[in-house]
């Protein structure tokens, strides 16, 4: 009988609220995510919440600061991701733009969630509530999110999920953010990381 390879060994990348977090917590306990394991919560920001969120799962959580360590912040991201033996990276509202060696290093590793359907209102500069002031400025009627594989390019990878989600008469740019986030953000994420979980375990590629 062949041997069934680990599941994926997930990190999960956050700066604020971690209500991105969350979703994948909760989509993990509810038999989701199948082929992965969320085994580290990095953020950026000590202050962030998505820490307590990690704490409360039984999470092991660290943070890593720019202002900290401005010479070396991805090469102590690194090894972090390393001591872990990580084998899939989800950036969920992670506020730090990394290198193109960071990403060619992780390639079709890392995992991005953008509230949008790409390639409307993304790139440099759409983060959190821009986005949707910019959706709603423009008058769309749909917007949505995507999530796709990080590479150099801000929001620039291949796309792996979206979804629509309809912009109402009366939104402002927190209702919309709410909106997305509940009906398409906190399902295609999951389901993402659990597709890209189990490609990963079939084709052999898990650290161990």
């Amino acid at each position: 009988m062949l041997k069934r390879q680990p599941k994926a060994r997930i990190a999960v990348l956050v700066s604020g609220g971690g209500t991105n977090l969350q979703a994948l917590i909760d989509a993990e306990r509810a038999g989701k995510i199948r082929n992965g394991k969320i085994e580290l919560v990095l953020s950026s920001n000590p202050e962030a919440y998505a820490l307590e969120r990690a704490k409360n799962a039984a999470i092991p959580a660290l943070t890593v600061s720019r202002k900290e360590h401005p010479d070396d912040f991805e090469a102590k991201i690194v090894e972090a991701l390393e001591a872990y033996s990580i084998d899939l990276i989800v950036l969920a509202g992670f506020l730090s733009i990394l290198s193109e060696d960071f990403t060619r290093r992780y390639d079709r590793r890392i995992l991005n969630v953008h509230p949008s359907l790409i390639p409307a209102f993304c790139g440099k500069g759409y983060y959190g509530l821009r986005v949707h002031e910019a959706a709603l400025a423009r008058g769309v009627r749909l917007t949505g999110a995507t999530v796709h594989f990080v590479n150099e390019i801000p929001d620039g990878g291949e796309i792996i999920m979206q979804k629509a989600v309809a912009v109402r008469e009366g939104d402002d740019a927190k209702t919309l953010q709410r909106r997305v986030m509940e009906e398409a953000e906190w399902k295609i994420l999951p389901a993402s990381v659990e597709k890209v979980s189990a490609m990963m375990r079939r084709s052999g590629v898990t650290v161990r």
